[in-house]
């Protein structure tokens, strides 16, 4: 009973968190975009068009509007420092994302939040998370069905470019959509 008394407050306390403000989801405004960047051996980031498993070069996936030239090649969405609403130059890609997902019901993505290295880890994770919730909320908007979509925050634990430059920590500042079957 105790147990309960002090969780609930916290988890209202968290949900209220990532609703809210400046930094808060702002699907009614400027929140679509989208994109998907594959990771190298060494944590970088290559060129888009990566696979998880499921979807190996040259299947329907790959063929179809998702491989080379297609609607939903890329598959990062980028973020503006210590922000989570996405960018006007993302919303269409994010529509075509959404639009996919809702016409193939069987087929499942997850969201990966990241951040630059900035901030502590704790609130880098946070950040990651508001990110992919963000994305979420548009794909859903888009006709995508919840049970289709998971999210994850890495925060700055998987950065897709070395250094810290600011291009360096533009790219760090990202949500990847990883498409499976």
């Amino acid at each position: 009973m105790k147990t309960t008394r002090i969780v609930w407050p916290l988890f209202m306390v968290g949900l209220l968190a990532g609703c809210g403000g400046p930094s808060g989801v702002a699907v009614d405004e400027d929140a679509y975009g989208a994109g998907r960047g594959a990771d190298t051996a060494d944590g970088g980031a290559a060129a888009s068009g990566a696979y998880e498993e499921g979807f190996e070069e040259g299947s329907a996936f790959d063929e179809g509007i998702a491989g080379p030239g297609g609607a939903l090649e890329n598959r990062v969405i980028y973020f503006a420092f210590d922000q989570s609403d996405v960018s006007q130059a993302s919303r269409d890609l994010l529509a075509s994302h959404g639009q996919y997902l809702a016409a193939n019901p069987g087929t499942t993505v997850r969201l990966e939040g990241h951040a630059d290295e900035r901030g502590s880890r704790e609130y880098n994770i946070g950040l990651g998370e508001r990110r992919a919730q963000t994305v979420r909320q548009v794909l859903l908007l888009q006709g995508a069905s919840a049970i289709q979509m998971s999210t994850v925050s890495y925060g700055e634990e998987r950065p897709a470019a070395a250094g810290s430059d600011e291009e360096s920590l533009s790219l760090n500042r990202r949500v990847e959509l990883v498409y499976s079957r």
